[in-house]
């Protein structure tokens, strides 16, 4: 019975270090609750399918209509991004070469462009709603953000299309290309936030999510590089195609995880002390989603 002494007394000096962690910084409780929360894995889980429900439409759609150099860009840039070799490497330039353009245009046609860019508007529509159950904002209205959706949706294409050139430091090189990358991601992150949520939220309390969501990544771009291409060549020798969905979606619930986290984790921190002190207009302690009274009632606001 003296292990089960020792259990209870381990298990009462973690719950007595824990309440006095809450004491002393709030924002140690409600971050906690809100991790272990199961509707936070929910969403992650479902912003990953519809990041790759709607990566693979647009991925032929851009194939198809796109100019041969935007084409070469985004292969390049997909192929930095996940250091493909081999048999992968051969299925994207397939998929983006310029062999497929004509057939690919033939078979996708104006309406299938039209179709591909509003079903991928649900990927939008996922990230929106992580951004609001992190500030526990409701749903704004789709009048005011459809076309949110669409302007994020083209705008993370193009994100994507720099990647390699900004990773690569225009030319210089990595030292100078990771953190110039790091930069542009906060920055994509934090008008990411900023449009989706409607203007609803200040500028300044997005920043910790934004630099958060940058640096989770980033980190997970160049751990991809190292591991991505031997399980992506491994699955498709082994499973086929089969293996290349299972794999990219693994890696998609990863890094759609860490963004939900960060975004969440960013948000409620800008929230507690002693952040909110500092990222209010103010100064005053109060809640961060203070871009004014009239944007939360209407649910609108500047981008």
């Amino acid at each position: 019975m003296a292990w089960k002494a020792r259990f209870e007394r381990l298990r009462a000096d973690a719950e007595r270090l824990r309440t006095t962690a809450e004491a002393r910084f709030p924002v140690v409780g409600e971050l906690t609750s809100r991790l272990l929360s199961g509707n936070l894995l929910d969403s992650a889980t479902r912003l990953a399918a519809q990041a790759f429900l709607a990566s693979i439409p647009l991925l032929f759609a851009l194939a198809a209509f796109a100019p041969s150099g935007v084409r070469d860009q985004l292969r390049e840039s997909l192929r930095g991004m996940f250091g493909l070799t081999g048999q992968a490497d051969g299925e994207l330039e397939q998929v983006l070469g310029s062999s497929a353009d004509s057939d690919l245009r033939e078979t996708t046609g104006i309406i299938g462009l039209a179709l591909a860019l509003v079903s991928a508007t649900s990927f939008s529509r996922a990230m929106a709603r992580v951004c609001e159950r992190a500030w526990g904002l409701p749903k704004a209205s789709t009048k005011i953000a459809a076309w949110r959706w669409l302007v994020w949706l083209c705008a993370l294409v193009v994100f994507l299309l720099l990647q390699g050139p900004v990773r690569d430091g225009f030319g210089t090189g990595e030292w100078l290309g990771l953190p110039l990358l790091f930069l542009l991601s906060t920055c994509v992150w934090l008008w990411t936030q900023h449009l989706l949520l409607a203007g609803r939220i200040a500028w300044l309390p997005l920043l910790p999510g934004a630099v958060l969501a940058a640096a989770a990544t980033n980190a997970l771009a160049l751990s991809a590089r190292l591991y991505m291409p031997a399980a992506i060549n491994r699955a498709l020798g082994e499973y086929g195609s089969l293996g290349l969905v299972l794999t990219l979606l693994s890696w998609l619930i990863v890094v759609c995880a860490a963004i939900t986290f960060a975004v969440t984790i960013g948000a409620v921190a800008a929230q507690e002390p002693p952040l909110n002190r500092l990222l209010s207009r103010d100064g005053r302690p109060h809640p961060a989603y203070a871009a004014g009274g009239s944007n939360r009632s209407r649910g609108s606001g500047g981008v």
